[in-house]
């Protein structure tokens, strides 16, 4: 049995747009060893057509002596897509039509994880099919910027673990509050 792991860069307002404004400042070490456990249990990559797109656009022309270059250009990738027909980055394909029966059959044999992707995150959430999600909440307050949590259906989650930075991050970790 798979699982669907989702993990987000989030400010203390909830904000989850662009941050590479305003995350950078907060990676360390201690973050990019979370970020690299979390990778590294992923078999493949679930993301949401905009943040398909950025990433496509990047990643494949990106310094190929970076290590990570390799990493994300060769991991399984899905995107999630109405409205993308095909997928020309290596490794990747399109999840369309009826989509939570397609994640539940992939989730069924695939450790899969999402980057970014907050509207993906968010239906992930709202369709039950999140086991973990983790929150990297950066000590700021952005004041501007899409949130992962503006609307959308209650979703009960409980928390598993709670690891505080040395840069002032938590990462929490939560799952689904199951009665």
């Amino acid at each position: 049995m798979g699982s669907i792991t989702c993990s987000l860069f989030i400010s203390l307002d909830g904000v989850i747009e662009a941050p590479e404004t305003w995350h950078f400042p907060y990676f360390n070490d201690e973050m990019g060893a979370a970020v690299g456990e979390q990778m590294g249990k992923s078999q493949a990559t679930l993301l949401g057509r905009h943040t398909y797109d950025a990433f496509a656009a990047y990643w494949p022309a990106a310094d190929p002596q970076d290590p990570f270059t390799a990493a994300m250009n060769g991991a399984r990738k899905y995107v999630v897509s109405h409205t993308l027909t095909e997928a020309t980055w290596e490794n990747s394909s399109v999840v369309t039509g009826d989509v939570v029966a397609e994640l539940t059959a992939l989730k069924e044999t695939t450790d899969l994880g999402t980057t970014g992707s907050a509207t993906l995150v968010q239906f992930l959430l709202e369709q039950g099919l999140v086991d973990e999600l983790h929150l990297l909440v950066h000590p700021i307050v952005v004041g501007h910027g899409k949130k992962l949590f503006e609307q959308g259906q209650t979703v009960p989650l409980r928390l598993v673990s709670s690891t505080a930075f040395s840069t002032g991050v938590l990462h929490l970790v939560y799952a689904p509050a199951r009665a």
